[in-house]
């Protein structure tokens, strides 16, 4: 998995291969962090934001069909 993370976040489209990566794995909530005025990553809105002085973390929380 290391590795594969590793790869994902090599590419050079500004986490977006990492992030549809994260949403095809069976988990509850994805958390990124950004810088406080960056663009959401990706196309999905995230649930809620928790933002400090210079960074931000998106949270995005969905449901896991089967768990």
């Amino acid at each position: 998995e290391a590795m594969m993370l590793q790869y994902l976040s090599a590419s050079n489209d500004g986490g977006e291969s990492l992030m549809n990566w994260a949403w095809q794995q069976a988990v509850d909530r994805i958390v990124v962090k950004r810088p406080l005025k960056a663009p959401v990553l990706g196309k999905r809105k995230a649930s809620f934001a928790l933002s400090g002085k210079s960074v931000r973390f998106d949270v995005f929380v969905r449901h896991v069909r089967g768990g």
